[in-house]
């Protein structure tokens, strides 16, 4: 069985990662769970990381989050956090 590709969302704010890498393309949570197949209720308990989508959404749902931070390598930036110097 092939692995899945990790999130771009790596760090230990991955919520905010996921939400602003979202934002960034401009899509309500309603939008992306109509596009799933599912409540927003449910997806938004996938970005908030209180539930892992089901294995039929879970590859999918990496590769729109990769796609998303490609696109918008900012969004994912910016949600980590900052480094001090020293």
């Amino acid at each position: 069985m092939p692995r899945t590709r990790r999130s771009p969302c790596s760090s230990n704010r991955d919520s905010l990662c996921r939400n602003a890498l979202r934002k960034a393309d401009g899509l309500t949570q309603e939008e992306v769970a109509e596009v799933f197949g599912v409540t927003r209720v449910a997806f938004h308990r996938w970005e908030t990381g209180l539930a892992k989508p089901r294995r039929r959404h879970l590859e999918a749902y990496v590769r729109l989050l990769n796609g998303w931070a490609a696109k918008h390598p900012e969004a994912a930036q910016a949600s980590e956090p900052e480094r001090q110097a020293g």
